[in-house]
């Protein structure tokens, strides 16, 4: 469509939009308007009929004009065919010609190259001679060198051949020599199992040896022990050692009276003795306020004691009349006042029988002399002393009750309980207590001596 055509048609649309406006909505109503809109609308079908004709002849051109350009379309379109067709063929030739030009530009190259390859190698003929004789003049001369080292390594070869057959030598000497270790080494273990065998039985002896001088040892501290056990003591030391140790003993009695109570009081003096397990002084009846009766045993109200060495003193809790004799009388001490009090705590004597001599103290006039003792087959709680033999005790005394019979390594071994016999000391079991102390008040203690008097009277009359 041409421009001409477009024009027209927009004027035609714009008039047409013109003509169809209602105008009285957009303002009032005015005479003047009124008979403008009237003249248009008049006017209106005299527009259009023009318009009309106008657009008819438009078209007849545009359709004249369309023939034409058909016309020419086709002649173009012929035109185009007949170009493509050449356009074709030329393409084809093209690609013919670039394939013979790449044909012969290759030859070209390939021409050029061996032009190149020709001029370099009749440029480079004369220095690759040169370059070929100083190669060869390097291989001489290291094929010389080659042959210096050959001759060298000739010589290192059969420098290495001579220490092979060398080593060769020492290998079969080293061989033989193995052999020779193996046979030590079999003959060595079975050394070895032999001395282990023995070190086993050396050991063995030597554990009993060890053993029997352990024993030995232990024997010889017991016969050590024992030799200074069963040393004999001067009796002069077991008696200065007596003196020094000694611990003094003091009882009061009271028993009722016709008018007034009855004292009794009496003082000793004694050792300290334990058996292992206490510690107790030791008493003859005698060294006491008591006697045994038959007749009118006595009944004490009270009864004290005290034990005292220097200027201590503790008062005694008991009083024990031991089964073995009941002349025998024992005040348990206990241990913290026996150390507060300083005195030697004379042991018992074990094996009284391996001297058949003793010593005789007496406490209160510092009497002492060593007795011949023999055993009583028929009292085998006592022994009996030769007093008859006065000329052997030192200080010329005769045993009475209450001596005190020390062993020659100064242990005690009893009291004498008469003139001719003493009691050893082995149990400090009693068969009568009693209790003593200030606030303690007596039972009837007349049944207590009765029974003590009537085993005193029950002993054989020697030991009475």
């Amino acid at each position: 469509m041409n421009k001409t055509l477009l024009l027209i048609m927009c004027d035609f649309l714009l008039l047409n939009l013109l003509a169809l406006t209602s105008w009285e909505k957009a303002e009032p109503p005015s005479q003047q308007k009124v008979t403008a809109v009237k003249q248009v609308e008049a006017s209106a079908p005299a527009v259009n009929a023009d318009m009309l004709e106008l657009m008819r002849v438009s078209l007849e051109d545009e359709k004249s004009s369309r023939e034409q350009l058909t016309a020419q379309l086709s002649s173009t379109q012929t035109t185009l065919t007949e170009r493509e067709q050449n356009v074709a063929h030329l393409a084809q030739q093209k690609n013919q010609l670039e394939g013979a030009l790449a044909t012969t530009s290759a030859n070209v190259k390939e021409l050029e190259s061996k032009y190149s390859n020709a001029t370099n190698e009749a440029f480079l003929t004369k220095e690759q001679l040169a370059k070929m004789q100083r190669e060869l003049e390097e291989r001489k001369a290291e094929a010389e060198r080659q042959a210096a080292s050959l001759a060298v390594l000739e010589r290192q070869n059969s420098d290495a051949r001579q220490r092979i057959e060398n080593l060769n030598i020492k290998v079969g000497v080293a061989e033989q020599e193995k052999g020779l270790l193996k046979q030590n080494l079999a003959e060595a273990k079975q050394q070895v199992e032999v001395e282990r065998t023995e070190r086993i039985k050396v050991q063995a002896q030597t554990a009993q040896l060890t053993e029997g001088v352990g024993q030995l040892a232990e024997k010889s501290g017991e016969l050590s022990k024992e030799i200074r056990d069963n040393k004999p003591v001067n009796p002069n030391v077991i008696f200065a050692d007596f003196l020094a140790n000694r611990v003094s003993t003091a009882i009061t009695t009271r028993r009722p009276g016709l008018f007034s109570p009855t004292l009794k009081d009496k003082t000793a003096q004694t050792i300290l003795v334990t058996d292992g397990e206490r510690t107790y002084a030791l008493m003859h009846v005698s060294d006491t306020p008591f006697f045994l009766s038959f007749e009118n045993p006595p009944d004490y109200e009270q009864i004290t004691g005290k034990l005292s060495r220097g200027t201590f003193g503790t008062p005694f809790k008991e009083l024990r009349f031991l089964a073995a004799d009941p002349r025998i009388v024992v005040a348990p001490v206990d241990d913290a006042l026996a150390a507060l009090m300083g005195a030697k705590i004379y042991k018992l004597a074990t094996d009284i029988f391996k001297a058949s001599e003793a010593l005789l103290v007496r406490a209160d006039d510092g009497k002492y002399g060593e007795t011949p003792f023999r055993i009583d087959t028929a009292n085998p709680g006592y022994v009996q002393v030769d007093n008859r033999i006065v000329t052997r005790l030192f200080g010329e005394f005769t045993p009475k009750s209450g001596d005190l019979m020390f062993s020659k390594q100064g242990d005690l071994i009893g009291i004498m309980v008469n003139n001719g016999y003493c009691a050893v000391l082995g149990s400090f079991r009693a068969s009568q207590t009693l209790k003593v102390g200030d606030t303690v008040t007596q039972p009837k203690t007349g049944p207590i001596f009765s029974d003590l008097a009537a085993r005193w009277q029950r002993l054989p009359m020697k030991l009475q």
